[in-house]
């Protein structure tokens, strides 16, 4: 038997292990898992959300691990997520340890049992790569060396992407520094042309790309305009209740994410609200498990529940808002319709939508300005300096202040030093160039959506070829194929009563309980009960009903 037919029936065994005894490989999965385990090879891959990724790589890493080489490394910037993918690699006797700002107790465990050789795959985020622990204690615990990296949601490493991050940079410096027979496996659902000739030009040319049609078949796809909020909010209350299932509602803030929930419970729906910020005691873990099993009609979430979240029977997505690009919003819907034959997604667009898109444009970059005040504070000061001592030099918010350091930082322009900055002897100057053309592709982006939410054509083709699919073709299943689908019709008692909710629903601003760092002499801290302010309220907010 060769080696090739040897892993092909290896990687069955396992597939069936993983999923039941009549799952078969879909067309490109053996294929790339051959690619990796038997010809060492470097692939990027291409392929629809819910095609089975992560089903390739824990099976390479499966039969990697059993010709006695090393663990693999997976880098991933939603591991909280993966949690049912782990549990099926678990199935096949992987074991699995995941590092990030979630598992800190667990490191010192996870460093022993990497120098004991009881780890078949590592699960880190991309901002660990810059850690300095990781990089001096973590890795060289690695005794037999790295079996395989997996770079998962690899649009991330473009500027390009609709999600660039740029500790993403990073992984090109490891790439490198690998040695020739070890294989890297790179996944994403959202490349276009121009993302995959970025990531090869960054990667290297021997990166192979392999892509399939990015099209499901089980989405019936939906656009409806309502300009105001109590629209929205009406035709939430009517249709929800009606879509199969449980699924997602999407919001592009945090506050409509809480806003849309209470309304949706409000109106006896099951709905409960998800994002970054939730309140203490409130676990996303759990309302992930709600939702998986069917406890809960709807998450009403951010882009905090994107990538990596797996539920095969997500009955719809309904987008509140509308997204930035077609590519986030491609994977957005694609958590739905995954092993049921019919799930509707349905994009709900705002007059609010363009201000909030505008907004995170304009702040996807901290600005030249910025970046150079930042690094001038850093090289004036005579030693290393802390986040907290240059808030005291620079006129920046502390979120703007560390993007500002992470630019500069994967850039070379700075290096850390636990968590102090010094300036290193890299020369700098800011890319403007490359800011302007990205913003230019954001703006383009956003027309792309503009015109798919009034587009006469197919919706799902629209969609695929954005994405530069080169199979995309109609649908027959959308609501321009179908001429309509779900009703736009909404009920004026219910929005009547949306009018009333939004009037009532004040966003609480909660008093600042700590000195700020730039504040007054001799006080630091936390701000003592009685000196505090009291809590507030915010009466309105953009496009809200009613107020004027």
């Amino acid at each position: 038997m060769t080696s090739m037919t040897a892993t092909a029936s290896r990687a069955d065994e396992l597939l069936r292990a993983m999923l039941g005894p009549n799952v078969r490989f879909r067309d490109g999965q053996l294929e790339a898992i051959l690619a990796t385990v038997d010809e060492r090879a470097r692939t990027l891959l291409v392929q629809r959300t819910g095609w089975g990724k992560s089903l390739v790589y824990f099976i390479a890493t499966k039969i990697i691990r059993e010709q006695g080489l090393g663990p693999a490394l997976l880098i991933s910037p939603l591991l909280s997520l993966m949690r049912n993918q782990v549990e099926g690699a678990e199935r096949i006797g992987i074991r699995a340890a995941r590092m990030d700002s979630d598992t800190v107790d667990a490191w010192d465990a996870i460093e022993s049992r990497l120098a004991a050789d009881e780890i078949d795959v590592l699960l880190v985020s991309p901002e660990r790569l810059a850690n300095d622990r990781f990089q001096t204690r973590t890795i060289p615990q690695i005794r037999l060396g790295l079996g395989l990296l997996v770079v998962d949601e690899a649009h991330c490493i473009s500027d390009w992407g609709h999600d660039f991050r740029p500790d993403y940079r990073r992984l090109v410096r490891i790439v490198q520094g690998l040695p020739a027979n070890v294989p890297m496996l790179a996944t994403t659902a959202t490349a276009n042309n121009r993302v995959v000739a970025d990531v090869q030009a960054q990667i290297g040319d021997a990166l192979r790309v392999s892509r399939g049609p990015l099209t499901r078949d089980s989405l019936r796809l939906q656009a409806i305009r309502l300009p105001g909020q109590a629209s929205r909010l009406a035709w939430l209350a009517q249709h929800l209740p009606g879509l199969p299932g449980s699924g997602i509602v999407y919001c592009l803030t945090t506050a409509d994410c809480d806003r849309v929930a209470a309304w949706l419970r409000h109106n006896g729906i099951d709905a409960a609200a998800y994002h970054a910020q939730m309140p203490q005691g409130m676990s996303r873990e759990a309302l992930e498990q709600r939702l998986l099993k069917n406890e809960v009609k709807a998450l009403v979430a951010s882009v905090a529940l994107g990538m990596g979240f797996d539920k095969p029977d997500l009955g719809f997505v309904v987008h509140y808002q509308r997204p930035g690009s077609l590519i986030a919003y491609y994977q957005q819907i694609g958590r739905a319709g995954r092993s049921v034959p019919e799930a509707y997604a349905v994009l709900l667009s705002g007059r609010e939508d363009d201000e909030i898109q505008e907004y995170f444009i304009r702040h996807a970059f901290p600005g030249v300005e910025a970046l150079t005040s930042v690094l001038g504070a850093v090289e004036a000061a005579d030693t290393a300096i802390s986040t907290a001592q240059l808030e005291r030099k620079v006129n920046l918010r502390r979120g703007k202040l560390e993007q500002c350091l992470k630019f500069l930082e994967v850039d070379g322009a700075v290096a850390r030093e636990g968590s102090k900055y010094f300036r290193t002897a890299n020369p700098w100057n800011p890319d403007v160039t490359r800011f302007e053309r990205v913003t230019a592709t954001r703006h383009e982006e956003l027309a792309a959506i503009q015109a798919f939410v009034d587009s006469r054509s197919c919706l799902m083709e629209f969609v695929a070829q954005a994405l530069d699919d080169p199979h995309a073709r109609p649908c027959g299943h959308c609501a321009v194929c179908r001429h309509g689908l779900l009703a736009v019709d909404i009920d004026q008692a219910i929005a009547q009563r949306a009018v009333e909710f939004l009037r009532r629903s004040h966003r609480v601003i909660e008093p600042r309980v700590r000195w700020g760092s730039t504040g007054l002499v001799g006080r630091t801290g936390n701000i003592a009960a009685e000196l505090r302010a009291s809590t507030g309220q915010a009466l309105c907010m953009w496009g809200d009903a009613g107020w004027g």
